[in-house]
């Protein structure tokens, strides 16, 4: 878990870097499949996609989620075992982000004509399916990897400069 804002920013734009390119990918290709285009399409979608998705993550859908887990989910009993506590968080997340960023997909395929609701409900289903997955099993593991790495070389740049500070006193 990031222990700051600087590694909570890290962390995000690691989990949202690699979540929404492998969505809009994955979108793209539900959308009109694997075209000549589809890598530029893939490409030209990222940046807006990225920029809301990391916003919505520190902003709203982050803090929400973590109030929530913490209050009506983690008990005593998950508390002693970090990875317990992680995963009920990942799955929050992922919750509250394939909610928000299925509308802002829709939105901006212009995808509102119809059914709305259906739409918007078939369009949150095929995203979980891949993003809680995604998520789980490969971009969250990978974020924490990372993520302890540069806390350790913090721990250890930080140990140093005690060190140090100790054998000029």
């Amino acid at each position: 878990m990031p222990r700051n804002w600087k590694e909570e920013v890290v962390f995000t734009a690691i989990m949202a870097g690699l979540m929404v390119l492998v969505m809009v990918g994955y979108n793209v290709a539900l959308a009109q499949g694997f075209t000549k285009g589809f890598i530029l399409d893939v490409l030209a979608e990222y940046p807006g996609g990225l920029l809301v998705a990391v916003l919505l993550d520190l902003l709203i859908v982050g803090p929400l989620a973590k109030k929530l887990a913490f209050k009506y989910i983690i008990n005593d009993y998950m508390k002693k075992n970090v990875v317990l506590i992680g995963i009920t968080i990942s799955v929050m997340m992922v919750l509250g982000m394939v909610s928000c960023m299925s509308l802002f997909g829709m939105i901006m395929a212009h995808n509102m004509g119809g059914n709305v609701l259906a739409t918007y409900g078939h369009t949150w289903l095929f995203n979980l399916i891949m993003a809680l997955p995604l998520q789980l099993l490969i971009v969250g593991p990978i974020a924490r990897t990372v993520l302890s790495k540069t806390q350790a070389a913090a721990d250890k740049m930080s140990a140093a400069q005690e060190q140090a500070v100790e054998d000029n006193d």
